[in-house]
C-alpha cells in the first residue's frame, strides 16, 4: 500500500494543477469571453458573435479534430470510457457549430481577413500535430483540456444561439471533475503528468490565441 501513495499524491497534484491552468490560463480568464464584455455586450453583438462562431468553426468544425485524433492515440484503459463520451459529446458540439454559422449568415467584413484566416488555419494545424503527438500523455492532455475548456466555449456559444434563434441541445461532454479524474487515473509517472500538462498548456494556448485574434478583429471593425 506505501507504494502507492506517491502515485495517489502525485495524481492528485495533477488534478489541482491542471484546475488551476483552467482558471488562470483557459478561455474562462480571457476578458473577450467574460460577461458583460464587448463581444457580449458591446454595440454590434450579433455580428461580434457571428464572426466568432465562423472563427471558432474553422478551428474546431472539421471531423476528425483534436478529440478524434487523440481518441487513436491514447492507450491508457482508465480513458478509454471519457474518450468515448468526449468523442460522442464533441460531435454534437460540431454539429451545433455548423447550425451556428448557418444561422449567422455571411463573415462580417473586417481588414485583414487573409491574414486572420491563415492565422486559424495554422493554428489548427497546430492542434492536429498536438492531438497525434506520439509521446506518451500529451494527446490525451490536448484533449482534455479542449473538454474542459469547452464548457466556457459553450456559455458563449449558448449565447449566438438565442441570438440567431437557434435551440441549443445540452452539452454531452464529460465535467470538469470528471475529466480530472480520469487525468489523475491515467498519470501513472512523471513522464506523463508532464506530457499531459504540456498538452493542457498548449490548447490553452491556442485558444487564448484565438480570442486575441477575434478581440483585434472586432476593434478592426470599431465594434467596441
Amino acid at each position: 500500500m506505501a507504494t502507492l501513495a506517491p502515485q495517489t499524491s502525485e495524481a492528485t497534484q495533477l488534478s489541482h494543477t491542471l484546475a488551476a491552468l483552467a482558471t488562470a490560463e483557459g478561455s474562462a480568464a480571457h476578458g473577450y469571453l467574460a460577461e458583460g464584455s464587448p463581444l457580449l455586450a458591446g454595440r454590434h453583438v450579433t455580428r461580434d458573435l457571428a464572426d466568432a462562431m465562423h472563427h471558432l468553426c474553422l478551428l474546431h468544425g472539421r471531423h476528425p479534430g483534436v478529440i478524434d485524433h487523440a481518441g487513436n492515440h491514447t492507450t491508457e484503459e482508465s480513458a478509454r470510457g471519457w474518450m468515448i463520451k468526449a468523442i460522442e459529446g464533441f460531435g454534437v458540439e460540431r454539429a451545433l457549430l455548423t447550425r451556428l454559422v448557418v444561422a449567422a449568415g455571411p463573415l462580417p467584413s473586417t481588414p485583414g481577413q487573409a491574414e486572420t484566416e491563415s492565422a486559424v488555419v495554422s493554428q489548427r494545424h497546430a492542434l492536429d500535430m498536438l492531438a497525434q503527438s506520439d509521446r506518451r500523455g500529451c494527446a490525451f492532455g490536448a484533449a482534455a483540456a479542449l473538454v474542459m475548456d469547452w464548457h466556457k466555449v459553450r456559455v458563449t456559444m449558448d449565447q449566438a444561439a438565442k441570438r440567431f434563434g437557434i435551440d441549443a441541445p445540452a452539452c454531452k461532454l464529460p465535467s470538469l471533475a470528471e475529466t480530472l479524474d480520469v487525468v489523475s487515473a491515467a498519470a501513472d509517472g512523471p513522464a506523463v503528468s508532464r506530457a499531459i500538462t504540456f498538452g493542457v498548456q498548449q490548447l490553452f494556448g491556442q485558444h487564448r490565441g484565438l480570442w486575441d485574434l477575434l478581440e483585434a478583429r472586432q476593434i478592426a471593425r470599431g465594434d467596441y
